[in-house]
């Protein structure tokens, strides 16, 4: 029996090292592509000479010049306030049409054609239109970062909600489960993986409005400030700034990353099941 025991003890203990290893692996297959990247741009712009294209050590350096100072708290923060702000109203907006138009078969047949054709505008030309109607002000950002962010998770949202099993439904119904709680405990629950889905396209597109709204007719924002940066050929701060939106869409993500799991932590042990895990 002791015999029998030994080899199960040491296959154990060989897992270890083999998950730390991984893990390691997984590190340094992480941050080796930015360091083979930064090294061949330094390169680069060492071998060119060029003015256009500054050093990473110049642009990294001008960063902490640029940034840390009082223009984080000008620029930086009410940006990241309307794209916050947006990408809540685009949510809500989002979700809740998206229920209504999955639930409902007939309204979704009236107001499909509509929904198209405001889907194939491009949101960046209705800036023009809403500085008419609305003014160049925060209103004005916030809309143009909507219209482009609801729809992924308005269309996510419809398609989550039709794809309900049937038989949930069906269950729900013998045992008197209504309303919002079936709301909540149905329908929500069974689509929250394309909703999250949604949401997390929605908000790289929100990223890129925030950008594109503020550098028309503005007078702060992370995007008025880069393309005042590059009209005035400060080159290295124009490229700070890039960097900066770089590493915000990088951490927005990895947040993102972390909400989502938690809140999808049931499907996720759903699968993992399925998968014999």
């Amino acid at each position: 029996m002791s015999a029998a025991t030994t080899p199960a003890r040491t296959g154990a203990g060989a897992a270890k090292p083999g998950g730390a290893g991984r893990t390691a692996l997984r590190a340094l297959q992480i941050v080796l592509l930015p360091i083979l990247l930064i090294g061949l741009w330094w390169a680069a712009s060492i071998a060119s000479g060029v003015y256009y294209l500054p050093t990473p050590g110049e642009i990294a350096a001008t960063f902490v010049e640029v940034w840390g100072s009082q223009r984080l708290a000008d620029d930086v923060l009410p940006s990241v306030g309307r794209l916050f702000g947006g990408f809540a109203l685009g949510t809500v907006g989002g979700v809740g049409l998206g229920i209504v138009l999955g639930l409902s078969s007939r309204i979704r047949a009236v107001l499909e054609p509509v929904l198209e054709f405001f889907r194939a505008i491009p949101p960046p030309v209705l800036v023009p239109l809403l500085m008419l109607f609305v003014g160049v002000n925060t209103t004005m950002k916030l809309a143009v970062i909507v219209s482009g962010c609801i729809w992924p998770i308005l269309l996510n949202t419809i398609e989550g909600v039709r794809a309900v099993d049937p038989v949930l439904i069906d269950t729900c119904r013998c045992y008197g489960i209504r309303g919002r709680r079936w709301l909540t405990t149905l329908v929500l629950r069974s689509a929250s993986p394309q909703i999250m889905a949604g949401m997390r396209q929605g908000l790289s597109i929100a990223i890129i409005l925030m950008v594109i709204s503020e550098m028309f007719a503005s007078s702060s924002g992370l995007g008025y400030t880069i393309i005042q940066f590059q009209r005035t050929f400060a080159i290295p701060e124009m490229w700070s700034g890039i960097l900066l939106l770089g590493l915000l869409g990088f951490l927005l993500s990895v947040l993102f990353g972390f909400a989502e799991r938690k809140v999808l932590k049931w499907y996720n042990g759903v699968r993992a099941a399925a998968r014999g895990e």
